[in-house]
């Protein structure tokens, strides 16, 4: 019984080790944002995405769901020394992929996973939203 218990808590270690790993910088922060100011505008309906500052190159927040909201930084897992000059961005023929012009790697605006050209997912952060008018984004 208690190897058994041991072999758990083994495990459990390991996988909360895998996001020390991550290439993107953990930055530690904590903001709300107000929905109904002009710049956050597009985040009022399903589909919708904005940037705000934050993370290790900026924020892209996109709204899944009536009530679900996903934050995601802006600096791609590809460029692991960060010397890319242009963050994350929203393709312009599909607006769920975020493309890395520096290593051609694209990401899922939805979930944050690879899509090519990265082992990695991009780093996500917590988005709680109120119900009315504010989103918090944290880490």
């Amino acid at each position: 019984m208690k190897i058994h218990i041991l072999l758990i808590l083994i495990i459990l270690l390991i996988g909360c080790n895998k996001n020390s790993n991550h290439p993107v910088p953990n930055i530690p922060f904590d903001f709300s944002i107000n929905l109904t100011l002009p710049s956050y505008s597009d985040l009022n309906g399903v589909s919708g995405w904005a940037y705000v500052n934050g993370g290790s190159r900026g924020i892209i927040v996109y709204r899944r769901g009536i009530n679900d909201f996903v934050a995601f930084d802006r600096h791609s897992p590809a460029d692991i020394n960060g010397d890319c000059p242009t963050p994350l961005f929203p393709d312009e023929d599909n607006y769920l992929q975020l493309n890395d012009t520096c290593y051609n790697a694209v990401f899922s605006l939805y979930d944050g996973s690879p899509i090519s050209n990265s082992e990695y997912g991009l780093r996500s952060y917590q988005a709680v939203w109120d119900g009315n008018q504010s989103l918090r984004i944290y880490n």
